[in-house]
């Protein structure tokens, strides 16, 4: 009896030891998809804050553009990302299994359609005929198709070319193209023997708003929520930093950018950067229990893919609603 008794306690414990450990594993190795822009990542990036604070291993990964980062998706080669709202509403309506959970910036004119001073071109109107690159499947190429169909142009008027930032620039300088729609750093570069015809804040005015979204591996969320509040409490010291001592974010920024301080800091008030509170209203993730209307800009943003003819098929309102994931924002407000 006694050994039955003992038996049943150690048996017990055992139970409570490994149910335990498996709630508090933490994966290997945590895989964070990043892009080059002056935000809240690039500060958390420069600073060596994942690595101290996420609770396991961390494997940084650069990426060019969204495009990219959906392929890297698919093949389960990351967990966490930082992606743009056209790239995003793509990959839900092509069946990724990511959740939105974070919004690393609102896009202001930190994305812009720069062209070269001596293509002559002071407007919208004046790209037909001309060769523009852009990052395919970008916040830009949607912010682009969006400028030529607010202006009535027809598309096939104008010579859009398909382009990464890098070779953007080295294009730009050979004299290759007369203008791009791209991102800081590579826009200030243009700009050196360039002018802004229209910009992603204009044009967020008129309807089209863009975002840099942070999206996670939905199997990820659900196996360790315990980093995904922590990246996003990361995320929330970056922007009280930006907010508190601007000048320590933008020399952060500066450092992993490779550019100036001052030009680091002139690129940040470019985006709008938002602490976890303020993203759970209803104008951006809302909450868990009622979503906010950065679904209906991703419905919308798939909806005029549709119509160009850059994807075949968007997915519901529902299914964005379904996708949005605001728990893990309210857990880092707290």
């Amino acid at each position: 009896m006694e050994n039955s008794i003992r038996n049943f306690i150690m048996s017990l414990i055992f139970a409570f030891v490994v149910s335990g450990a498996a709630y508090a594993a933490a994966p290997d190795k945590v895989v964070i998809g990043y892009q080059n822009i002056p935000n809240d990542e690039t500060v958390s990036i420069a600073r060596g804050w994942y690595e101290k604070e996420l609770g396991a291993a961390v494997e940084l990964k650069q990426f060019d553009s969204g495009r990219d980062v959906n392929t890297a998706f698919v093949s389960g080669a990351i967990d966490i990302a930082l992606i743009g709202t056209a790239p995003v509403a793509v990959g839900i309506s092509s069946g990724i299994k990511y959740d939105v959970f974070w919004i690393h910036d609102v896009i202001g004119s930190a994305e812009s359609l720069a062209v070269k001073n001596s293509a002559n071109i002071e407007n919208i109107a004046g790209i037909v005929g001309k060769k523009i690159a852009v990052p395919f499947a970008s916040t830009a190429h949607y912010s682009l198709l969006a400028a030529i169909d607010q202006a009535g142009i027809d598309p096939s008027k104008v010579a859009i070319i398909d382009l990464q930032p890098q070779d953007i620039l080295a294009a730009w300088k050979r004299g290759d193209i007369d203008g791009a729609y791209v991102w800081h750093p590579t826009l200030a570069g243009l700009l050196e023997d360039g002018h802004v015809i229209t910009d992603s804040e204009e044009l967020a005015g008129k309807g089209a708003l863009t975002a840099d979204l942070g999206v996670v591996r939905r199997e990820f969320a659900r196996d360790y929520p315990d980093i995904v509040t922590a990246y996003l409490k990361i995320q929330r010291r970056a922007i009280e930093l930006y907010r508190s001592k601007p000048d320590e974010a933008a020399a952060a920024i500066a450092k992993q950018l490779g550019i100036t301080e001052k030009e680091a800091l002139e690129q940040t008030r470019q985006l709008l950067w938002l602490l976890p509170s303020e993203q759970t209203t209803v104008d951006y993730l809302g909450t868990s229990d009622a979503k906010g209307k950065l679904a209906d800009t991703l419905k919308s943003t798939a909806d005029f893919l549709v119509k160009q003819g850059s994807i075949e098929k968007a997915a519901s309102l529902d299914d964005f609603k379904a996708a949005l994931n605001p728990k893990f924002a309210e857990e880092a407000s707290k």
